[in-house]
């Protein structure tokens, strides 16, 4: 597996993140209804170009198999496809942040307790907790930072 930073972000590279990021909410956001993957999804290629920093990882073969969107020292976003979760890209993604961009701060949506346990094993701590997510929706939102920052 290889780290990639992303300067062109393209059509096709973006289709193939929205459906990666679509692989990863279906099988961890349990909590959203397939209406609401669909509303959310409408936002995610913007989100894409937006984002400061997108860094992506590719198999031997050069597909995609997650990707990371970083703003400053936080995580914006952190999806894996869901037939590669559980082999150490999203750790690698992460990792890769903390070193090249002292990454430091991030959220989760407190319903995703798998993406919470393992944000927590890789050394953050909540410190704050929203009761409503960015769309005004109730799912709350866990800030976290790094164990040493909090």
């Amino acid at each position: 597996m290889k780290i990639i930073e992303v300067s062109e972000r393209n059509i096709d590279l973006l289709e193939k993140l929205v459906s990666i990021w679509e692989s990863s909410v279906r099988a961890t956001h349990l909590f959203l209804s397939d209406g609401e993957i669909e509303d959310i999804k409408k936002y995610v290629p913007r989100a894409l170009k937006e984002v400061p920093v997108l860094i992506v990882s590719e198999d031997e073969s050069g597909n995609s198999s997650g990707f990371m969107g970083l703003s400053g020292q936080k995580v914006e976003m952190l999806f894996v496809n869901a037939q590669n979760r559980g082999k150490g890209i999203g750790r690698k993604l992460l990792e890769y942040g903390m070193e090249h961009y002292s990454v430091n701060e991030l959220a989760v949506n407190e319903q995703n307790p798998l993406a919470k346990g393992f944000y927590e094993h890789m050394g953050f701590r909540v410190y704050k907790r929203d009761e409503l997510d960015e769309q005004g929706n109730p799912y709350p939102i866990l800030r976290m930072k790094r164990s040493q920052e909090a």
